[in-house]
């Protein structure tokens, strides 16, 4: 939030008229959709004068927003006086109207953001061939790529015994200090400022990180070698290096300006990008989500955003939470209550009493789970908190007294003291703070919400439950059962509910430091007590940047985490995503001996079936200081009320509450840590990269120097088949069903993600070009090989295919009737020229935006997806890349049809496409049935005739 003056350079719309006019910036402090140039802009206020009066006084805050985007940027070309009248008509036309929306800026992730920038780069190769000039191809917006998710965890718990760190080098003492003498406690001397406010001695750059950055940068080697060349050849791209921070958090601590500011011009902020995650940035005030790769490549070369008009949820928060309570507590709790009140697709906008009691970390925090309850954003309008949180990360006064001066200007400044009352909203859900009570999420998704008081009754009632999205099926008889593991020269005891896995991880909880300070405080508590973790439990800690480490240093708390085994492992998502790295073969051994249900506990933010690793199969999102609380216990099969957590060195029990640090505690760290010089240190690195980043080769060629041996960029096939002119939609003829899928299919399941098995066809592939399986790395860092990435479509160990009855990535080949891997069937129906489509049941898609969960079926040769009901974000990713998303009619599915999926589907589309048309679906049995072609609107009409938006945008170019 330091760079104001961030370069920005104006929409540049190459491909369009000459004529089309230029993006329109009004000046400084002008109210809303009160100043406007000649032509179109004063038809629309000729026309519309009389109508505004009073409309944008309550408007969402959201939704005024789109009305200043829309108001700067109308043309009558790409945005038209109907949109804007449109907007400022929000409470008449929402839900059905259709606006172009301009971002101000872009913001990308390596892992979703690399097949944009492939896909760029393959868009200059086809763009040439069709004779365009491939130099016009580059994003005509800021565009901001961080390299944080190719982070894996290959070395944790850096020595914490004085015997091991001397016998691992070689019997000589090894340069470092030892914090306050005690053993456990060994670092390595840095040069650093920082000491240990309770030992008084220098606190080093953790070792772990460097470890881990060495051997991020090794494997990525080549995918940062395309990124450099991006940031070379492609104007207004910039990357941010490895060993920085991951993209949300850096997004609001650096990227985020709040008010753009421009050749003397001022408008909102407003950003989307490649990760269902971008909403963070809704806590500043900053109106962002995430659109997916392609939607995203859309704006980076000059188009707007569609959407529909949303409906916008007022969510009035009362009250303020008890002591006990963190802001996770809250995010879960709000979670929850919108989950059930059915906000998917919709704004979500906070106001009341109680928004005024959050702190600007704590709104981040909520905005940051938005996707998981479903909605597009959740926005947090600036107010005196916002003001407040900037002058004391280092904002400059005179910026600060220019924004608020133009926000209140423009009516994008909330006021708890504000005489025109709040916005109307669609409906209102209200939601008092004091009822929340300290909570967790799982055993399998992050919307099941379990108080903490009843995690041992509700996990033992999940082991009797069918297998489900809750249950496991453990015999009665067997719920006892406990298996001995060996580990390194010790004995111990596992059973259902044991701890494997627990990690602090994920930008959900790490841009706020009273929770991270909390569980730091608890670590320091525990330690003092002499309480400890089992070794046997894989624990680390991944911040979401530096900054994190920094504060956590700087107050004293870092080496207690360490003591427990929390080790600082680097900076991006790491087991989050799946990055976990492997548990002990000892452990594997147990659990599989005992067919145990063992339990990761994370402060994540996914925690969906088999994301981690195939032995976890309970998984819980837990606030950092209930992660360290449960990884002390090695159970979830614990009342923390009624059950110590261990013994003190004297054989007393300590419980949870003994160790619990109260609010005052936190805050007054908080308040002494978390400063300006923080911010500055992340401004600081982040400018200045690293000696590897700095000195790392890359060419600066117009076109990309495709190396056909990588395998880990590779051109994809999306232009092989591109032509000058589109051709009309082809019908789809005897189709076999590819997959027949149930309810709740999630893109973990479709996308590729986490490591590769290596039994998978992906795994087989990187085989046979040379690499040994500790080379594979993981499907994250190899999202711009196309090769790799199709293989792994829907190759979840969890996809629960119909036609196999049990989970597996496998499915039919009819034709021949085998079993194979759903890549090896999909690859011999297209030598055979057989098309493909895919049944499901309700909200087919949900989850996370990847591109890839579109991208991966497409290239497997789908035509389209049939399916009750559609998460949006996904069926608008289907469309772009040119699957037709189909509907059954309401009421009807494959079960009430007599649909078994072993028929073949013909569907023949109308010269004329429209919205919502329904089509007549004929099967090899002679069925008929009517299906709706779900197309949103004549935009997505006219993509899916290009063959999605890549071949629309590159024909255009050409």
């Amino acid at each position: 939030m330091l760079r104001m003056n961030f370069p920005r350079v104006s929409r540049e719309y190459s491909f369009f008229p000459l004529s089309t006019p230029k993006m329109f910036t009004f000046p400084t402090c002008v109210p809303v959709a009160r100043y406007w140039e000649s032509g179109e802009k004063a038809s629309v206020q000729a026309s519309t004068a009389q109508e505004e009066k009073g409309k944008d006084d309550v408007l969402p805050y959201s939704v005024r927003v789109l009305l200043e985007a829309a108001v700067r940027n109308c043309d009558g070309f790409l945005l038209k006086k109907e949109d804007v009248l449109n907007i400022l008509d929000w409470r008449a036309t929402q839900s059905h109207a259709e606006v172009p929306f301009f971002p101000a800026r872009v913001l990308l992730q390596d892992f979703t953001g690399i097949p944009a920038m492939v896909d760029l780069a393959a868009m200059r190769e086809a763009v040439k061939t069709l004779g365009g000039d491939p130099k016009k191809v580059h994003p005509a917006c800021p565009t901001d790529l961080t390299v944080d998710h190719s982070l894996q965890i290959d070395f944790s718990k850096w020595y914490r015994d004085a015997e091991a760190v001397t016998a691992a080098a070689g019997g000589a003492p090894p340069t470092g200090v030892w914090c306050s003498g005690k053993r456990g406690e060994f670092m390595p001397i840095e040069n650093t400022p920082l000491l240990c406010p309770f030992h008084l001695q220098p606190v080093p750059e953790p070792e772990t990180v460097l470890k881990n950055q060495e051997v991020e940068f090794g494997r990525n080697r080549e995918r940062l070698q395309f990124f450099k060349w991006c940031s070379r050849v492609f104007r207004n791209v910039a990357l941010i290096p490895p060993g920085t921070g991951m993209a949300h958090q850096v997004s609001l601590e650096y990227l985020s300006r709040v008010v753009f500011e421009e050749d003397a011009f001022l408008f909102p902020d407003s950003v989307v990008g490649t990760d269902s995650h971008i909403t963070m940035v809704n806590g500043l005030g900053v109106l962002g989500w995430g659109v997916g790769g392609i939607e995203t490549e859309a704006v980076m070369l000059g188009l707007p955003v569609s959407l529909t008009l949303p409906e916008v949820v007022g969510c009035e928060l009362t009250g303020s939470s008890n002591p006990f309570v963190t802001s996770i507590d809250v995010v879960l709790g709000i979670t929850k209550h919108l989950r059930q009140a059915g906000v998917a697709g919709k704004f979500v906008e906070f106001f009341g009493s109680g928004v005024s009691q959050l702190s600007v970390v704590d709104r981040t925090t909520i905005a940051n789970m938005c996707p998981e309850y479903g909605a597009t954003l959740s926005f947090f309008p600036v107010d005196n908190v916002t003001l407040k949180h900037l002058e004391h990360t280092g904002f400059d006064k005179a910026k600060l007294e220019s924004m608020e001066t133009y926000l209140k200007a423009v009516k994008l400044f909330r006021s708890d003291q504000s005489d025109s009352g709040e916005p109307e909203y669609s409906q209102v859900i209200r939601i008092n703070l004091n009822s929340i009570v300290a909570t967790v999420s799982g055993p399998k998704r992050p919307q099941d919400r379990v108080a903490v008081t009843e995690m041992k009754s509700d996990f033992r009632a999940c082991l009797s439950e069918k297998v489900g999205f809750r249950g496991f099926q453990i015999a009665a008889e067997k719920q006892s059962d406990a298996v001995s593991l060996h580990y390194e020269g010790s004995d111990y005891r596992l059973s259902h509910g044991a701890v494997v896995l627990a990690a602090v991880t994920s930008c959900t909880n790490n841009c706020n430091p009273s929770v991270m300070l909390a569980a730091g405080l608890l670590a320091k508590k525990a330690v003092e007590a002499g309480l400890r973790v089992q070794p046997y439990i894989r624990t680390s800690l991944a911040p979401g940047s530096g900054m994190v480490t920094h504060y956590l240093s700087s107050s004293g708390v870092l080496p207690y985490l360490r003591t427990l085994g929390f080790e600082v492992v680097g900076y991006g998502c790491s087991t989050c995503v799946g990055n976990t790295g492997p548990l002990s073969e000892a452990v594997l051994s147990a659990v599989k001996q005992g067919d145990l249900v063992t339990c990761g506990v994370l402060s994540g933010n996914k925690n969906f079936e088999g994301r981690l690793c195939d032995c976890v199969r309970a998984t819980y999102l837990a606030s950092p200081p209930l992660v360290v609380a449960y990884a002390i216990a090695g159970t979830v099969d614990i009342d923390f009320q009624t059950e110590p957590l261990g013994t003190d060195p004297a054989g007393k029990d300590v419980f949870l509450r003994d160790i619990w640090p109260s609010r005052e505690e936190v805050q007054q760290v908080e308040e002494g840590q978390v400063l300006c010089s923080v911010f500055k240190a992340l401004k600081e690195k982040v400018e200045t990269g690293d000696k590897r980043w700095n000195s790392l080769d890359a060419p600066d060629s117009v076109l990309f120097p495709w190396d056909s041996k990588s395998t880990y960029i590779r051109c994809p096939s999306f232009f092989d088949k591109l032509t000058k002119e589109p051709a009309a939609p082809r019908p789809i003829e005897n189709a076999h069903v590819l997959l027949h899928l149930g309810d709740a299919v999630t893109t973990d399941h479709i996308s590729p993600a986490g490591s590769i098995s290596r039994s998978s066809a992906a795994a087989k592939y990187l085989t046979n070009r040379g690499l040994t399986p500790r080379e594979f790395n993981s499907y994250g860092a190899r999202r711009g090989n196309d090769a790799v990435m199709t293989r792994g479509t829907f190759a979840n160990i969890k996809l629960l295919n119909k036609f196999i009855g049990k989970p597996a990535p496998k499915t039919i080949h009819f034709p021949s009737g085998q079993t194979l891997d759903v890549f090896e069937a999909a690859e011999l129906y297209q030598k055979e020229g057989i098309p493909l489509i895919i049944v499901a049941g309700k909200k087919y898609g949900s989850g996370s935006s990847r591109d890839w969960a579109a991208k991966g079926p497409y290239l497997l040769g789908v035509r389209a997806v049939l399916a009750e009901s559609y998460e949006k974000i996904h069926k608008a990713h289907l469309v772009g890349i040119g699957i037709a998303p189909l509907q059954f009619l309401p009421g009807e599915n494959a079960e009430s049809l007599g649909l078994t999926g072993r028929e073949t589907f013909s569907l023949a589309f109308p010269e004329e496409l429209s919205p919502g048309v329904t089509l007549t679906m004929k099967t090899s049995t002679g069925k008929a049935f009517r299906v709706i072609a779900s197309f949103e609107n004549d935009v997505e009409i006219t993509l899916y005739q290009h063959g999605g938006l890549l071949n629309f945008v590159a024909r255009k170019f050409s």
